[in-house]
């Protein structure tokens, strides 16, 4: 088993692409009662850090941590907009698996944090893309639109 696949997209709770199936565009775009943020939001912002990461766009992440980070409104334009965005996220989840397989990069300090390595950066990504799938879950329950994957589910 490739443990980073495990984290970034079929363990410890249900596979990703499954979470983020099945959905209509009122539903990623409704905010429960009580909730801030819509499905469509938080994977919005869940997508966007990841990508950020990866990219290692200092500037873009400088602006992030300042600035607005979710998007300006909670439902995606049309089904075209959500489905890219699931596609992307899930998309850059396989991207950080490939470049996990290059140990020299994992153990490289090409961040701009002295002894922060780029594996340090993929464990933070992977525990904050976990956050953000735990919440779009519970949003899912809300929304009475949730149903586990079956038993040994893996993503595609």
């Amino acid at each position: 088993m490739n443990n980073w696949r495990h984290l970034f997209l079929t363990g410890e709770f249900a596979p990703r692409a499954h979470i983020l199936s099945g959905l209509t565009l009122e539903q990623v775009s409704t905010r429960p009662t009580g909730a801030p943020h819509s499905i469509f939001e938080e994977l919005w912002h869940a997508a966007e850090w990841q990508r950020l990461t990866l990219e290692r766009d200092e500037a873009a992440l400088e602006r992030w941590e300042g600035g607005v980070q979710f998007p300006p409104r909670p439902a995606p334009e049309d089904e075209a907009v959500w489905q890219a965005l699931v596609r992307s996220f899930l998309s850059d989840s396989e991207r950080a698996v490939r470049l996990s397989q290059n140990e020299a990069w994992l153990e490289s300090d090409e961040t701009e944090l002295s002894g922060f390595t780029w594996g340090n950066a993929l464990e933070c990504l992977v525990v904050h893309s976990a956050y953000h799938m735990g919440k779009i879950v519970l949003l899912r329950q809300l929304l009475g639109v949730w149903s586990p994957p079956p038993e040994n589910a893996e993503a595609p």
